[in-house]
């Protein structure tokens, strides 16, 4: 459920643009508002489960999710589609690290590995087929039907959990972090309200100011409250370790760069390159089977070449993959224009995630690996999170003045001309006036796609920036030794 969720949104927001009229900042919030609290709450739900009963907090999360699910697929606009949307992040929270917290504590230590692994398989395949099935619903029935198919899965998980997942807990858990999730959920918020908003009311608005100020403040109190409190929810101390640090910097750069420009993908794919949903959908498979086919022979790579040089490979790659992202216009085949920079982009993930996860859990003690594990995955998380709110105002300048730029040479009324502004924020789902001749009507929609080309290219550049960035952290804070667990340091 998580994971096909994950993935099918995103070619979902065209149709969400088209029937419940949203600009380019909505469908941001139905990205963000799941992101949001999916990420200030991760670690508070694993923790959850450690005190109350994993299978009994996985359940409240399945629910949870199933409810929301069935707002989402009823909303009737895009508002409550966004509330809806929380709540179903809230719900992800407490489902996604309670079931690899339930295998766990289930297998025994000789069968944990098998059993994990078949976790993981099933993670990759929901991946990788999610877009395909997702495209194909809004395509032939609804993009409701994207949010109802999580009903009967949640029934079945509900079933199978109640009858063969034994219950278990951690006695020794130590009180729940509550002021800490409470700070850092309403400081993200606060940031990404701020970063969104302002593409909509500019820099200078009271509301997008005191939201940044608050954001400050409120991370600010954040680490000093984990600094303080007995039982953090983000252990300060895990930073002592230069690694784990380096690695942590090296994710949120990775993972800003992919789930940045990725956000903007199957826009461009359906609105300006027109494929339908169901091809959109698969246009990112080789980049999920890449990940999916050479993660094992990634992993090997630590013990046979140690972490620096797998990360730093990789992460060249993937800015190579981003910076061919920039080579299609509109029109022209997936072939040539967009299966080699998925394919290259791929590959670089593939060699990067399973020995920056490796890296990750061998740079703190081995009593520590579970928290490593739970913060580098919500670092990831935050750094999509804030990487859309950014990014979706680079695009929106960019594109604006690549508009600007293009139908000042049009001479269109003035009519056209106010109707094009009052749309600006819907990017490349701008509606084009019905009254003007057909050539009129191609020659404007043609200037609204290579504006919306111009501004995706430049979020593909900034892609290619963070990821080489990544690539320099890897250079200068990770070790080279292969095979070793790194050695805790100040």
């Amino acid at each position: 459920m998580a994971f096909i969720d994950s993935t099918v949104v995103n070619v979902a927001l065209p149709a969400l643009q088209t029937n419940l009229n949203a600009t380019a900042v909505d469908v941001q919030w139905v990205i963000e508002a799941y992101s949001l609290l999916l990420s200030a709450l991760l670690l508070v739900g694993g923790s959850l489960g450690d005190h109350y009963g994993r299978r009994r907090v996985f359940l409240v999360g399945v629910v949870l999710f199933a409810l929301a699910s069935g707002a989402c697929g009823f909303a009737g606009n895009i508002h409550q589609l966004v509330a809806a949307r929380a709540f179903q992040g809230l719900g992800a929270a407490l489902l996604v690290p309670g079931s690899l917290a339930i295998i766990s504590s289930s297998f025994s230590e000789d069968q944990r590995g098998r059993a994990i692994g078949t976790w993981s398989g099933f993670s990759a395949i929901t991946t990788a087929i999610g877009p395909v099935i997702g495209g194909w619903l809004i395509e032939h029935v609804s993009w409701r039907a994207v949010f109802f198919i999580n009903i009967p899965l949640a029934v079945l998980v509900i079933i199978i959990s109640l009858w063969r997942v034994p219950e278990s807990s951690d006695p020794e858990s130590a009180s729940l972090d509550w002021l800490g999730a409470a700070l850092a959920a309403l400081g993200l918020g606060a940031l990404v309200y701020g970063l969104i908003e302002s593409s909509r009311l500019g820099f200078n608005d009271r509301s997008v100011l005191a939201a940044l100020t608050g954001a400050v403040v409120l991370l600010a109190l954040f680490v000093m409250t984990e600094r303080q409190v007995p039982n953090p929810m983000l252990p300060l101390a895990l930073f002592r370790s230069r690694i784990f640090t380096g690695t942590n910097v090296l994710t949120f750069l990775l993972y800003a760069a992919l789930g940045g420009t990725l956000f903007f993908l199957p826009l461009n794919l359906i609105q300006v390159q027109h494929y339908s949903a169901t091809a959109a959908g698969a246009a990112l498979l080789p980049f999920i089977l890449i990940i999916s086919l050479l993660s094992r022979w990634s992993g090997g790579l630590v013990a046979s070449y140690g972490p620096k040089l797998p990360l730093l490979i990789g992460s060249f790659i993937a800015a190579s993959g981003y910076l061919l992202f920039m080579l299609p216009t509109v029109g022209g085949s997936y072939w040539i224009n967009f299966f080699p920079p998925v394919v290259v982009l791929g590959l670089g993930m593939a060699i990067s995630v399973a020995p920056l996860t490796t890296t990750v859990m061998g740079s703190v003690a081995e009593n520590h690996a579970g928290i490593a594990s739970g913060v580098n995955n919500a670092v990831a998380r935050t750094a999509g999170l804030i990487a859309i709110a950014v990014l979706g105002i680079v695009m929106l300048h960019l594109f604006n003045h690549a508009l600007d730029r293009r139908l000042a040479d049009r001479n269109l009324p003035p009519s056209v001309t106010r109707s094009l502004q009052m749309q600006r924020t819907k990017l490349a789902a701008i509606a084009i006036p019905e009254d003007q001749e057909p050539a009129t009507q191609q020659r404007i929609r043609r200037a609204i796609d290579e504006s919306f080309v111009s501004g995706f290219r430049c979020v593909m550049v900034i892609g290619a920036a963070l990821a080489t960035a990544s690539a320099v952290t890897a250079l200068f804070w990770i070790r080279a030794t292969p095979g070793l667990r790194a050695v805790q340091k100040t």
